[in-house]
């Protein structure tokens, strides 16, 4: 019997992906260091008060830039996920009790950290009735709450689709509903065994007829092809979403999901201008792009769509006295 680090007993899948060694990352995958001032403020902040970002535990290549825009990533829902994706380092297994206090320390994290926009991001937690839907509401909310001018991004599970979930979610009124289809319709079974390509569409639509900007996130090089790419980005945009990442696979072990291709920057700049003449109202596409990559630029992108074209952007305080 293999055991994963973890602890737990490794999967078939994830035995025989063991047996393709990590792939050697082509020259254009790296990032320069760029320490501004901003960045060397909240890095002291963030040391000083004990806080956890996901930016800083997982590494992102894009910190620097974030930082100095005052962005940033956070996780919730705990450790482990009650799903498995090919390509997610987060560990699946059994997760801890429900932190009712973890949106409280969140929201007091990003206003310690004086952010101008924050991404919530977590696990799926199938084993709660709700899925974790008040979870990832109440955040949104508590972070409002003690920062109304900062923007939030709430990068959501599927909640298996069930729309009194979703509408609780929605109900939050994040200023972006983000939800990662990641990959394309012939290989989703095989890295998104617990989702599906349709579902995750279908999530789209209904934050988009709810009236929230929405995004979303593709993952290149994980068997995909060229073609199957461009229809993904036209399944988007018809399902409604406003906004979408496009980024290399990067293989977070060896039980992961071999590097299929290391997609060229050339044409990451091409699928960019493919997505905008799609219609997209803000794209951002490279080897180093991370779904919360820019994400304040990109919601400000959506903004100035729509008040061009006169459609309403929800915002949370609408309706507060």
């Amino acid at each position: 019997m293999t055991i994963a680090p973890e602890g737990r007993k490794m999967l078939r899948l994830e035995v025989r992906n063991a047996q393709t060694p990590i792939e050697k990352k082509p020259e254009w995958i790296k990032t320069r260091a760029k320490m501004g001032p901003e960045y060397n403020e909240l890095m002291k902040l963030v040391k000083g008060e004990g806080l956890h970002t996901v930016c800083q535990e997982a590494g992102c290549p894009n910190i620097f830039e974030c930082w100095e825009d005052r962005e940033a990533t956070f996780l919730i829902g705990g450790e482990q996920c009650t799903r498995r994706c090919d390509f997610c380092q987060i560990d699946t297994g059994k997760p801890s009790a429900l932190d009712l206090d973890e949106p409280r320390r969140v929201a007091e994290s990003v206003q310690k950290m004086q952010l101008r926009y924050s991404t919530i991001t977590g696990v799926a937690r199938d084993d709660l009735p709700d899925g974790g839907a008040w979870l990832y509401a109440e955040t949104v909310r508590k972070i409002h709450e003690l920062n109304p001018g900062t923007g939030v991004e709430n990068l959501i599970p599927d909640f298996n689709g069930k729309p009194d979930l979703l509408e609780q979610v929605f109900d939050s009124r994040p200023e972006v509903l983000a939800h990662n289809v990641e990959t394309v319709p012939r290989i989703f079974k095989r890295i998104r065994p617990a989702f599906t390509y349709e579902r995750s569409l279908g999530v789209i639509t209904q934050a988009r007829d709810y009236g929230l900007v929405t995004k979303s996130n593709l993952i290149l090089g994980m068997g995909e092809t060229r073609e199957e790419v461009s229809q993904a980005l036209r399944d988007l945009h018809e399902a409604g979403c406003d906004l979408i990442t496009i980024t290399q696979y990067l293989r977070p072990s060896p039980r992961h999901h071999p590097v299929e291709r290391w997609v060229k920057p050339e044409e990451f700049v091409e699928l960019k201008d493919e997505a905008d003449e799609i219609g997209f109202a803000g794209v951002m596409s490279g080897p180093l792009v991370r779904s919360s990559y820019r994400a304040g630029r990109l919601y400000q992108q959506a903004v100035e769509k729509r008040q061009t074209t006169g459609e309403v952007v929800l915002r949370h305080t609408d309706g507060v006295a």
